[in-house]
C-alpha cells in the first residue's frame, strides 16, 4: 500500500486488513535517523535541545525525520483509544497444567510448583548432560538440606565475589547497593532454619537480586539516579519482594540499571556500566542490566527486573539467561517506581525455565484486598516433565519481521525453531502483523509521556544531576502532545485487535528476542551515557507488543554468534497463558541445553573446596 508516501496516513479499518501470509500489507523497517553519540557530542546535542531558541525546532525535525508526524501526529484512525491494556480473564483451557488456588500463600504455591518440575534424572532432550549449567534453586535447596553447604557460606562467597567483580580490573557494575551485614543476617536466619530441618520453602537461603526500580528494604530505590531516592523514600518492600521474603529468599541488594529505565544499553554514568559476563567489553542490555548480569555470572539463580519495553527480555537474551514478562497486572505493581504505568511490568530473570516457574509461582496473583470480587483469575503452572510435552501447538511467524535482524541472529533462531518443530511436531502458521513500526512509535510516545509525567514534580529541579543521555531522553519525552498520546492509544486498540485475530489461529507468536547481539561499550560512554537509537531500535524490535498490549512473553537462550555472544528466541502468548509459554520455553531449553556455554565471568557458589 502507498501508506507512507504522503505526509499523513489514513489507516484502514481493522476488519479490512488481511493478516494472512498473502497480505499486501507493507513491512516498514525501523526508520531511525539519529547518529550514535557519546562524550562531548552528547553534551553539545543536549545543549541544543535545552536551548529556548533551537530546542523546539530541533525536536520538531527529529519527530518528522523519524516518521512520527506522518504515522502518528497526522494519522487518521477510527478506533477509540485504549489507555490501559487490562485483559478480562479468559480460561484458555491450557493443556498439562496445575491450577493454583489464589488464596494460597507464596510458600504453598512454591510447594505445588515443585510438583510441576521434571525429575532430577531428566536432563537434555537427548538424554546427555550439558557441558555447562548454572546452579538452580533446587540445587541450592538440596545442598542445604543435605548439609553439604550452608546459606552462611554461600552468602560469604557471594560477598567475596561481588567485591572481586567491583575491582578496577573487572568493574562489572552488577550492583548499585548491597550490604554485607544485611545479607549475612538473612543467611544466618536461613541457616538456623535448615539446621532445625524447618526450611520455609525451596527458596529458603537462595540468593535473589532486585532491580533498583523495585522497593526492597533496607535499600533506597534510586531508579539508577543519584537523586530520586531523596524525593521518594523507600519505606516498605514491594509486594513481589514481600512474597519472596515469605519464602525465605535472601535478598542480596539492588542491581544496576539504565538510569530511569531510559535506555537499552545498561550504561549508567553514575554507577558504571553493567557488563556482559560473556564479554566484559560489551553491554548487558537494559534497563534490567544488572539483574541479567548477576544471573548470567552465577551470583544468583534468580533476579527481579521491570519490563517496560523489553527491559527484562532484552538483557536476558544478551546475557544468555531466561527472561519472563507476565501478563499485565499478573504480578502486583505496588512498590515499583511509577515510571510507566501502563507498559511496565515486574519480570523474572532466571538461569533456567524451571527457576522462572518457581519464582513466578511465588510472586504472581493479585492482592486480594485490591481485586474486585467480580474478577477471578486462575494461575496455571505447566507440568514440565519431557514425557508430557503438550501437542498440537501452533506457532505464528511473521517472516518479514522474524528475518529483520542480523544474519547470525536470523540463522540461529531459524535453526532453533526448526529443531523445535522437528522434535515435537508443532506447526508454524505464517501470518502478517501489520504496522509494527507504527506500534513501536506509539509505544515510544506512551512510555515517554508516562515517564515524563511521573517525574513532573521534581524533574526540572534535578535535570542537571541526570546523565547526559537521560537529559536528551527527557527533553524528547516532553515533546509529545496530548493529541499524539491519544492517537498512540488508538493504535494500541488497533494492534490488540490484530493480535487477538492472530491468537484465534495460533497459540503463540515466535520471534528472535533482539535484532542484534550485545554491542561494545565505548570508553567515553561510561562518563556521559550514549545515544544509540539505531542499535536501540534493533534491540527492542521484538519486545513492543508484550508491553504495549500487556501480553506475556518469555525468552530462552538458543545459541551464540561467532563472537560467542548469546542469542535468545522469544514466545509471545495470549493474556493469562503463561503456562503455555513456560512449557514451550522449557521444550526449547531442553533441545539447546547441551550447547550452553560458560560465561567468561562466572562464580561457582556451590563449589566443594
Amino acid at each position: 500500500m502507498g501508506l507512507f508516501k504522503s505526509e499523513s496516513v489514513v489507516y484502514k479499518p481493522v476488519n479490512e486488513v488481511n493478516l494472512g501470509p498473502d497480505s499486501s500489507e507493507f513491512y516498514l523497517q525501523a526508520n531511525v535517523k539519529a547518529p550514535r553519540m557519546t562524550g562531548i557530542l552528547v553534551k553539545i546535542f543536549t545543549w541544543f535541545l535545552e536551548s529556548r531558541i533551537f530546542g523546539g525546532l530541533l525536536l520538531y525535525i527529529l519527530k518528522g525525520n523519524n516518521l512520527i508526524h506522518k504515522l502518528i501526529t497526522n494519522a487518521e484512525l477510527e478506533e477509540p483509544p485504549l489507555y490501559v491494556p487490562l485483559h478480562h480473564f479468559e480460561d484458555h483451557k491450557e493443556k498439562e497444567v496445575k491450577c493454583l488456588d489464589s488464596a494460597l500463600t507464596p510458600p504453598e504455591k512454591i510447594h505445588l510448583a515443585i510438583d510441576c518440575l521434571p525429575t532430577s534424572s531428566e536432563t537434555a532432550h537427548n538424554g546427555t548432560r550439558p557441558s555447562f549449567c548454572r546452579w538452580t534453586i533446587m540445587d541450592y535447596s538440596r545442598a542445604y538440606s543435605s548439609g553439604d553447604i550452608t546459606p552462611n557460606l554461600v552468602a560469604e562467597r557471594f560477598i567475596a565475589a561481588v567485591d572481586e567483580s567491583s575491582k578496577p580490573s573487572l568493574q562489572m557494575g552488577f550492583f548499585i547497593n548491597y550490604t554485607a551485614e544485611d545479607i549475612l543476617r538473612q543467611a544466618h536466619e536461613s541457616t538456623l532454619r535448615h539446621q532445625r530441618g524447618e526450611p520455609i520453602s525451596v527458596l529458603d537461603g537462595v540468593l535473589v537480586a532486585i532491580k533498583d526500580e523495585i522497593d526492597c528494604l533496607p535499600y533506597p530505590t534510586t531508579g539508577g539516579t543519584k537523586w530520586l531516592h531523596d524525593q521518594r523514600p523507600c519505606t516498605d518492600d514491594a509486594c513481589c519482594v514481600k512474597r519472596l521474603r515469605l519464602c525465605g529468599a535472601i535478598l542480596v541488594g539492588k542491581t544496576n540499571m539504565h538510569e530511569l529505565g531510559a535506555g537499552t544499553s545498561g550504561i549508567n554514568p553514575h554507577y558504571g556500566a553493567a557488563r556482559n559476563p560473556y564479554d566484559t567489553n560489551r553491554i548487558a542490555g537494559g534497563s534490567s542490566s544488572g539483574s541479567a548480569a548477576v544471573v548470567s555470572a552465577g551470583l544468583c539463580p534468580v533476579a527481579l527486573g521491570v519490563d517496560g519495553g523489553g527491559s527484562v527480555r532484552m538483557p536476558a537474551a544478551l546475557c544468555g539467561v531466561v527472561g519472563l514478562k507476565p501478563t499485565f497486572n499478573r504480578v502486583p505493581h505496588s512498590g515499583v517506581l511509577p515510571l510507566n504505568w501502563t507498559v511496565g511490568m515486574v519480570g523474572i530473570l532466571a538461569d533456567t525455565v524451571e527457576d522462572a516457574l518457581i519464582t513466578y509461582a511465588a510472586i504472581s496473583g493479585e492482592i486480594p484486598s485490591h481485586q474486585p470480587s467480580s474478577v477471578h483469575t486462575k494461575i496455571n503452572l505447566p507440568l514440565l516433565p519431557l514425557t508430557k510435552s503438550i501437542s498440537d501447538i501452533r506457532l505464528a511467524k511473521y517472516g518479514k519481521w522474524f528475518d529483520d535482524c542480523s544474519d547470525e541472529v536470523r540463522t540461529c533462531c531459524s535453526h532453533a525453531l526448526s529443531k523445535l518443530q522437528h522434535h515435537y511436531g508443532w506447526k508454524t502458521v505464517d501470518v502478517t502483523i501489520p504496522e509494527i513500526e507504527v506500534m513501536r512509535l506509539a509505544h515510544y510516545i506512551t512510555i515517554a509521556s508516562e515517564c515524563y509525567t511521573s517525574l513532573d514534580s521534581f524533574r526540572d529541579k534535578h535535570l542537571a544531576e541526570s546523565g547526559w543521555d537521560v537529559r536528551v531522553g527527557l527533553n524528547i519525552y516532553g515533546a509529545f502532545s496530548s493529541m499524539e498520546y491519544i492517537k498512540a492509544q488508538k493504535i494500541r486498540n488497533r494492534q490488540l485487535q490484530f493480535h487477538n485475530k492472530i491468537f484465534a489461529e495460533a497459540d503463540v507468536i515466535v520471534s528472535p528476542t533482539t535484532g542484534v547481539t550485545a554491542y561494545p561499550i565505548q570508553d567515553d560512554a561510561q562518563k556521559t551515557g550514549e545515544l544509540d537509537y539505531v542499535n536501540g531500535a534493533a534491540l527492542i524490535r521484538y519486545s513492543i507488543s508484550g508491553n504495549f498490549l500487556g501480553l506475556p512473553a518469555v525468552t530462552v537462550p538458543v545459541g551464540y554468534d561467532k563472537m560467542g555472544l548469546p542469542i535468545g528466541l522469544q514466545f509471545i502468548g495470549r493474556p493469562w497463558a503463561e503456562a503455555t509459554l513456560l512449557h514451550l520455553a522449557f521444550a526449547m531449553q531442553a533441545i539447546c541445553l547441551t550447547e550452553y556455554r560458560k560465561p567468561v565471568i562466572f562464580y561457582d557458589l556451590l563449589r566443594k573446596d
